[in-house]
């Protein structure tokens, strides 16, 4: 097996970085492109111009701007799927409902926080294949970690067993989904905290026992 020496592998270390620092580049400059062009009028070119690097070195970290915009959904997403992820272990009802009020009301938080790249991005859902591919990939994320959370609660005797967990985590995340694009329309017929609230009453005394 060949070792690379001390100098040859300062040598990659510092192409990796650079290459990191590159792409890097292109993500801030897309997000401000995007944010101020929106996704229709945006250009690659324009998004290279801002990073201020060349097309060749572009297009080896992404093909185009819908396959950027999927690297920004990603990186806001994840701090969505944070709260999706919150340990979910509740022994009572009383339990469950304040947990979930909290991850409703912080889900809708994250929206109302990143609502001018939330924008974007319902934008790009509605332009790109690429993108509305990646949305449902998201939901059907957040629909799967629902159901073993309603699995959970079944096996625990706290949510009836008359109820399918994918058909009941579907309509949860679609009524969270709603609202969120609500806030991020500047559609606000209540508070955060009623919303929330509202939301989860709905839930829980609809399924919890």
């Amino acid at each position: 097996m060949e070792h690379l020496n001390t100098n040859e592998v300062e040598v990659v270390d510092g192409r990796h970085l650079r290459s990191i620092a590159t792409r890097q580049k292109l993500l801030d400059a897309g997000c401000e492109i995007f944010l101020s062009e929106g996704f229709q009028k945006a250009t690659i070119s324009q998004i290279i111009k801002k990073a201020k690097t060349g097309y060749g070195t572009a297009y080896v970290h992404f093909t185009g701007k819908d396959d950027l915009l999927v690297v920004l959904m990603e990186d806001v997403m994840s701090e969505f799927f944070t709260i999706a992820h919150t340990p979910f272990a509740p022994k009572t009802k009383a339990e469950a409902k304040q947990i979930i009020y909290q991850q409703v009301l912080r889900f809708l938080q994250l929206a109302e926080s990143e609502k001018n790249m939330m924008r974007v991005f319902a934008e790009a859902i509605g332009l790109s294949a690429i993108v509305n591919a990646k949305w449902e990939e998201i939901r059907k994320q957040f629909i799967e970690s629902i159901t073993r959370d309603i699995t959970y609660g079944q096996k625990h005797g706290l949510i009836r067993t008359d109820v399918k967990p994918e058909l009941a985590a579907r309509g949860w995340f679609y009524s969270n989904e709603m609202y969120q694009w609500e806030i991020v329309k500047d559609i606000k017929i209540a508070s955060l905290e009623e919303i929330a609230a509202t939301l989860t009453n709905m839930y829980t005394d609809g399924l919890y026992v």
